[in-house]
């Protein structure tokens, strides 16, 4: 088995990184990130490994928040939490895990993993199963494999936990675990249902956690270089440059476990007299240019600061803000007949055929 020190420096990247990645959702990496500071500080330590060194049955945890962006900005993370979501599903399945790996590499999602592990010593596995984020549990390569859809831990700050034992379907593993979740306060730290190693390397999204600190590491160096940021992103991921504008307009509400609304840009640069409108669920769902359609889940829209070519989430875009909007092309399997059926736009509820950015 061929393990690596995740250093302190790459946590910072991996953060940077998977807010990228979030395309608008995941929660910010932030409070994450200082929970990984102190952690580390208290000389705790967190490995790396590949999918590929596990062997077939192994047994690995999938931990995730899972709650509305607004929500986990406001109540602060607590590592201890999802090292309990790991630790009572362990408990409940009677089966110790052998490492534990991101439900999604996008947002504070990406962080939450290494919180748990650094707890309880375990490694994290270098995938994922959205390489991205999305906000619902149908929405991973797990449930497109048709991995087993359950069980399911919740756990809150204030003693609150729950397992789902049995549902049918991942819809349905969805639908009552965001009533649980709600309950909480829209806001929860979960254990999903875990996968055997053979299932991560089948239906596992990999080099996830790697490619989110390469993305990271680039706009760190280029705010350090004084140079550009978004160019930076895109010399390490295949992207292509959407737009560039000013947010004049934000509108949003929580509601279900979700935050939802709109986000409106006026352009500027070679944009200018073009209008932008992005419609979000937690991320960004679909960008339409001057009323047409332009990118739309599963490829990734992100919304980047055009100055320091961080992410901006939907959770904490404002009026004025000076944002450049990238596409980052979709994982294989989400472009699957399947797979679109799982995240594509009428998953939604947008009447429209998916058409990626990056068709010939």
């Amino acid at each position: 088995m061929n393990l690596r020190e995740v250093t302190a420096d790459e946590i910072e990247s991996l953060a940077v990184g998977a807010w990228v990645l979030g395309t608008g959702g995941g929660g910010n990496p932030y409070l994450s990130l200082l929970n990984m500071r102190a952690l580390y500080r208290e000389g705790h330590r967190v490995r790396l490994m590949a999918a590929a060194d596990l062997d077939d049955d192994a047994w690995i945890g999938v931990v995730a928040g899972m709650g509305a962006p607004l929500v986990g900005a406001e109540r602060l993370n607590d590592s201890r939490t999802f090292a309990r979501a790991a630790r009572l599903m362990e408990e409940h399945t009677g089966r110790p895990f052998d490492g534990l790996m991101a439900m999604e590499i996008g947002g504070g999602n990406a962080v939450r993993p290494f919180m748990a592990a650094a707890h309880l010593g375990l490694p994290v596995i270098d995938s994922d199963t959205m390489g991205r984020a999305y906000p619902e549990l149908q929405m991973t390569s797990a449930a497109i494999g048709r991995v087993k859809p359950c069980p399911l831990t919740f756990v809150d700050v204030r003693g609150l936990e729950a397992v789902i034992d049995t549902v049918p379907t991942w819809k349905w593993a969805e639908r009552v675990g965001r009533k649980i979740v709600v309950e909480y306060g829209s806001t929860a730290a979960t254990c999903q249902p875990p996968c055997t190693g053979a299932e991560v390397k089948r239906w596992g999204i990999h080099g996830t956690v790697t490619k989110a600190i390469a993305i990271g590491g680039a706009v760190r160096q280029a705010q350090r270089c004084h140079d550009d940021p978004v160019a930076a992103i895109l010399s390490v991921a295949p992207g292509k440059l959407l737009y560039r504008g000013k947010v004049i307009d934000v509108a949003r509400r929580t509601t279900e476990g979700f935050l939802r609304g709109v986000l409106r840009f006026d352009g500027l640069d070679d944009w200018k007299g073009s209008a932008m409108t992005v419609n979000f669920q937690n991320e960004w769902i679909v960008a339409w240019l001057d009323g047409e359609p332009v990118a739309m889940t599963p490829d990734l829209i992100c919304v980047l600061d055009s100055v320091s070519g961080e992410a901006v989430g939907s959770e904490t875009v404002r009026y004025g803000q000076r944002v450049t909007v990238i596409a980052l092309p979709s994982p294989e399997v989400f472009l699957s007949p399947r797979g679109l059926d799982h995240v594509g736009p009428r998953a939604f509820g947008y009447d429209i055929d998916f058409r990626s950015v990056f068709s010939a």
